[in-house]
């Protein structure tokens, strides 16, 4: 099969998975995505909630009061989440990048997606999947986001990926054009896919079981 007949597929047994409408990435505001994303690094939601609760409650997650925060009142706030060593520092950088565009989501979202990536990259903390989750999630770029679900996914329909992220996602953006709605789709699907079906066993009694997937390029080696 070929991607687009995966996607449609997983579509039709699934049935849309609505995340946005339900409240899935779980915030009230595209900010409470950014630093949730920083947040959930190195441990799970459980404890990210405790640290979102405290950020909201001092900034309303608003950048310009986050930044107004001192690293030693950021750390208390965001403590719960673990590894703050790391995340203050990075949510401070992802703060004041914001603030290079005037913390203006009109004016960040009109970039171009290369430029938005290669900047959301550059930041430090923020690597691959965190800056196409951002893309995707707040600033609304299409994109493919390379995660566990999804590589798990490919090797059981006989397609694993390359190990390079960068040549994985370029494997599949070559083989597959997708709009942002269908984006959000498509990831949502896949996740939702893999938290049902954890193991080779799983995958063997679902509906993809005797499926075969297939890209049109193949000239990405690992």
């Amino acid at each position: 099969m070929t991607i687009e007949t995966l996607y449609q597929q997983m579509l039709a047994a699934m049935g849309p998975r609505h995340w946005l409408q339900a409240g899935i990435p779980p915030a009230e505001t595209p900010w409470e995505i950014l630093w949730g994303g920083i947040l959930v690094q190195n441990t799970n939601w459980r404890n990210v909630d405790y640290a979102l609760a405290n950020l909201k409650a001092a900034t309303d997650f608003e950048p310009r009061q986050l930044l107004a925060l001192t690293d030693t009142e950021l750390t208390t706030l965001v403590k719960p989440a673990g590894f703050y060593t790391r995340k203050v520092p990075t949510l401070k950088a992802l703060a004041a990048w914001c603030g290079q565009y005037d913390f203006d989501l009109t004016v960040m979202r009109a970039l171009p997606a290369e430029q938005l990536r290669r900047e959301l990259i550059a930041l430090r903390g923020i690597g691959d999947e965190t800056a196409d989750y951002f893309s995707m999630y707040v600033f609304h770029q299409p994109t493919i986001i390379i995660d566990t679900y999804l590589r798990r996914l490919f090797g059981w329909l006989n397609q694993p990926l390359p190990s390079n992220y960068l040549k994985a996602q370029q494997l599949i953006m070559q083989a597959w054009h997708n709009d942002l709605t269908t984006a959000w789709e498509w990831h949502a699907l896949i996740v939702d896919f893999g938290k049902q079906v954890k193991t080779t066993a799983d995958f063997e009694r679902s509906f993809l079981a005797t499926q075969r997937l297939t890209l049109a390029s193949q000239s990405l080696a690992n």
